[in-house]
């Protein structure tokens, strides 16, 4: 029984971080919400085994099974509507929310583990050794994975015009 409590517990302090997370993972709330009833589920049989610290745990069963989903679904096209050419004065109010867009889109095309490895350590603010932990790998393997990441990012034609990924310009 006490086990139980100290699992509502957690659910109820720690759900809405690992929410974001895998909502930074899927970029989907429905698919996100998925994701976490499902880790959580599988991490409610390991309960009585772990520590004082689940939250690791439960990243990384979060991160695994999302790997699964990843490999299992099959990638429909997205159908888009081209928008007319705008004849607003001025700077442009979306430009922020489409600079974020194509920061998605291009997150969206890294490999699997690149993308996790972003997401773990930028978004969610993980240290190398916490990110390594949370993926089953070294940290070398986290910082190796990170350096591809960000030149894949620097040189997705997408992002060449964004200053943060060129050092500035």
């Amino acid at each position: 029984m006490a086990e139980r409590r100290d699992f509502d517990e957690f659910v109820v302090t720690r759900s809405s971080r690992l929410l974001r997370t895998a909502f930074l993972l899927t970029r989907d709330w429905a698919l996100a919400e998925d994701l976490l009833q499902t880790a959580l589920a599988k991490s409610w049989f390991a309960w009585g085994r772990l520590d004082d610290n689940p939250e690791p745990y439960v990243r990384k069963v979060l991160v695994n099974t999302y790997a699964s989903w990843w490999r299992r679904r099959w990638r429909a096209e997205t159908p888009t509507e081209s928008l007319p050419d705008s004849q607003a004065h001025g700077p442009d109010p979306t430009a922020q929310v489409d600079d974020r867009d194509e920061l998605w889109q291009a997150l969206g095309r890294l490999p699997r583990r690149q993308q996790a490895v972003i997401v773990l350590r930028y978004f969610e603010d993980l240290t190398e050794a916490q990110t390594a932990d949370a993926l089953g790998v070294s940290t070398g393997t986290v910082k190796s994975q990170t350096s591809k990441a960000l030149a894949r990012l620097r040189l997705d034609p997408d992002l060449a015009a964004h200053p943060i990924l060129n050092g500035g310009r």
